[in-house]
Formats: structure tokens, C-alpha cells, sequence
């Protein structure tokens, strides 16, 4: 796996969690996962599944295409 991809996308899921006014833990409670993960995910050290993106993306109020827009 591309690391520099899960870094991009880190950053991303944190910009729009922060846009949505949300806590790691708000996230992480919304999405059924441990807090800890967010922070990983959101540091591009963790990879994630489609399924989760998707249970994120859905609780981020975005969608998919919007989450992969790495030019914002």
C-alpha cells in the first residue's frame, strides 16, 4: 500500500471531522470504533476497509468522492 495515500487520506478524514465539529472520540462513538483507531487513521498509520470508510464517510455527512478530494 501506497503510504503517502493513507497519509492524504488522514489528513482528509480530519479536516472534514474537524468541519463537522467533531471530537475523535464523537467519531470514533458514531462509527463504533475505538478512538485510538481515528487517531491512527488520521495520522496514515493505520489502513482501513471499504466498509469503514464508507460507516466513516456516512457519519462525516459526505460521500466518498468527496472524502478522496485531496485538492481542498
Amino acid at each position: 500500500m501506497n503510504i503517502k495515500i493513507l497519509d492524504k487520506l488522514g489528513k482528509r478524514l480530519k479536516e472534514i471531522r474537524l468541519s463537522e465539529g467533531l471530537t475523535q472520540e464523537a467519531l470514533a462513538e458514531k462509527v463504533g470504533i475505538h478512538p485510538t483507531y481515528v487517531g491512527k487513521l488520521e495520522a496514515g498509520k493505520s489502513n482501513l476497509s471499504v466498509k469503514l470508510l464508507f460507516k466513516i464517510s456516512r457519519a462525516l455527512n459526505v460521500n466518498l468522492a468527496q472524502v478522496f478530494d485531496f485538492d481542498k
